[in-house]
């Protein structure tokens, strides 16, 4: 599984974009889609690849780590932004299916919240209001993630899928 959240800008990064003065990291500008796609080929073309490991709470990229696909034929990609690069990684041929998480909102904002928490990625207060904020603009995520060409489906829909990918695949 590699985690293109990872793939986010330092927060020190000029080209940021900004909303109030403050970074706004729920936009895809907020986030390397090239290095994104350039890793997911040289996996595809390699099998290995050194990935960024990025901090939320210090709002940068603090190391890199070897990833490699062994002998799998196949290798999720996940990451809110995933969809910004389904059309690119489409026409490279690097695709072999893209999907968007539906599943109830009020589940999504719990799981954040308790994940977000836990890790102390921010204060409560940011997090609680940066939750509710998601909370009321998953709808349109979910549009926007559809209308750059990925499907909306259930987890255990994709995890059928994607199972189906593996055993359908020549080399496996």
């Amino acid at each position: 599984m590699l985690c293109l959240d990872d793939f986010y800008k330092d927060g020190d990064d000029p080209t940021l974009p900004r909303q109030n003065e403050l970074v706004d990291w729920d936009s895809p500008e907020s986030w390397d889609a090239v290095a994104a796609v350039e890793t997911i080929a040289r996996l595809a073309r390699e099998g290995k690849a050194e990935v960024p490991v990025y901090a939320i709470g210090a709002d940068r990229r603090v190391a890199t780590r070897p990833f490699e696909l062994a002998e799998s034929p196949l290798f999720v990609a996940e990451g809110i932004f995933a969809a910004e690069i389904v059309e690119e990684c489409r026409r490279r041929g690097l695709l072999a299916g893209a999907y968007a998480l539906r599943r109830p909102r009020g589940a999504t904002f719990v799981r954040r919240l308790t994940r977000d928490l836990a890790e102390q990625r921010k204060a409560p207060k940011v997090l609680l209001r940066r939750g509710v904020a998601l909370l009321r603009a998953e709808p349109a995520v979910l549009r926007r993630q559809t209308g750059l060409g990925a499907e909306a489906a259930r987890a255990r829909d994709v995890l059928r899928r994607v199972a189906g990918l593996v055993a359908g695949h020549p080399h496996h």
